[in-house]
């Protein structure tokens, strides 16, 4: 597999940045800079991780798509259609969002309405709209797998897919933000599994964290760094690997280059220990 992270680590120059995730025995990155940084920019992180052998995993277009608030909605139609087509002019493996909330303050927040038809009929029309705007040929658009918006479950990104009905609509999955019950934390290895069963071949990319459950009431599940939780990291990697040995997995949501190198290391040690080579 093709180990990233998904933090920026402090830099100078794009090559420093590209020769540095190599050091740590990375070979996925996060592409660094928006499609609005400019021509020189963009060329130049891009011709840096060209030179260093690195795969561009995602490109981000985090928004809000749903929003109820007009101009919000707009400007977040735009910048997924931006980054799309600079996941295009990159080759990148694909470019990730969230379906966004439909309703709510809270753009990525949780909301009763996020589980309507009306949020799922809208969630398809604005993944067609950015797909058929950009009309890419070398990358994938995907959804983020998520615990309270669309899609929740795997079966019901299977169902988005088909909806969708796009060739550029793609699979990027996190098995951890699907881990939101008791039942799938104990059982994540099957989960695990059913969700590589099902969406297995539309895979682009992953995320990488984990989840720890305490006792106490009323069930207390907590995101953690990758490798300090419950969740079957060997089997998640593995899984992923099977699809095939450029699968990124791409570890986040830590704070500071420290955790993302301490991160990296436990990483590579799983993936070791399970006989997974690192590219």
């Amino acid at each position: 597999m093709r180990l990233g992270i998904s933090h920026v680590l402090s830099h100078e120059t794009p090559e420093q940045w590209a020769q540095d995730l190599r050091a740590l025995g990375l070979s996925a990155a996060v592409f660094p800079v928006e499609y609005a940084a400019g021509d020189a920019q963009i060329a130049a992180y891009a011709d840096a991780a060209r030179g260093a052998g690195l795969c561009i995993a995602e490109v981000g277009a985090w928004s809000n798509p749903l929003s109820e608030i007009p101009e919000q909605r707009q400007a977040a139609l735009e910048k997924c259609k931006g980054q799309l087509r600079l996941a295009e002019e990159l080759g990148a493996r694909c470019c990730v969002n969230i379906a966004g909330a439909f309703r709510g303050a809270r753009w990525d927040g949780f909301h009763r309405a996020n589980y309507t038809q009306e949020a799922f009929e809208a969630t398809v029309r604005s993944i067609q709209e950015i797909i058929d705007s950009v009309k890419p040929k070398k990358t994938y658009y995907c959804m983020e797998a998520m615990q309270w918006m669309i899609p929740d479950t795997p079966q019901q990104y299977l169902d988005l897919l088909r909806a969708v009905d796009r060739e550029a609509f793609a699979v990027h999955i996190d098995i951890t933000n699907w881990v939101y019950s008791p039942k799938t934390y104990l059982y994540n290895r099957e989960f695990i599994d059913e969700a590589f069963d099902l969406l297995g071949a539309g895979v682009r990319s992953c995320h990488l964290k984990d989840s720890k459950l305490h006792d106490g009431m009323t069930c207390l599940l907590e995101e953690v760094p990758v490798g300090l939780g419950g969740l079957d990291i060997a089997h998640y990697i593995e899984r992923a690997e099977a699809l095939s040995p450029d699968t990124p997995m791409i570890i986040e949501h830590l704070t500071g280059d420290a955790a993302y190198r301490e991160a990296v290391a436990r990483v590579q040690g799983i993936a070791r220990a399970a006989g997974v080579a690192l590219r």
